[in-house]
């Protein structure tokens, strides 16, 4: 499946996770590690820093250092701002709503499914118990958002 890949898509793509459990967030990068693809995976344990490292402001000022990102994976309960509240308001600003945000979490309530779509999510994932299973939809979202899907650049979305 990823054999498939022209140059451009096999350029790593920067990958924030907003994940506060430190366990998933090590899985996640075993499975990232794992594929055939690369990535540039940058973790943040909150709602808040997850749009600091967005906006770049705080400690993510630095955009060499922290880029913006091409995809968003977000877990919905975290501290400070839920995931909820971040998919809102990244939804609400026309400069980034343009990223495609994935929910990884463990919750399969189906209110939670629906407010996810409802409010921008591009796709909702229930995280895998197992490491195998992780890694295999690893394998088929990178398939997806590097060859399936063709996002615009993001400045055709700056206003004008």
């Amino acid at each position: 499946m990823v054999d498939e890949l022209s140059k451009e898509d096999n350029k790593p793509m920067n990958i924030l996770l907003a994940e506060d459990n430190p366990a998933d967030a090590k899985i996640a990068l075993r499975a990232f590690g794992k594929s055939k693809l690369k990535n540039e995976i940058y973790i943040v344990n909150d709602g808040q820093d997850a749009l600091d490292f967005v906006y770049h402001e705080g400690k993510y000022k630095d955009k060499e250092k922290f880029p913006t990102p091409d995809l968003i994976l977000l877990d919905i309960k975290m501290p400070k701002m839920d995931g909820f509240q971040v998919l809102e308001t990244l939804k609400r600003n026309l400069e980034y709503s343009f990223i495609p945000v994935i929910i990884l979490t463990s919750s399969k309530n189906e209110e939670d499914i629906a407010r996810s779509y409802r409010n921008g999510a591009a796709s909702y994932i229930p995280k895998p118990v197992d490491y195998e299973e992780f890694v295999k939809i690893v394998d088929s979202f990178n398939y997806y958002w590097r060859v399936i899907n063709k996002l615009p650049r993001p400045d055709m979305y700056k206003e004008k």
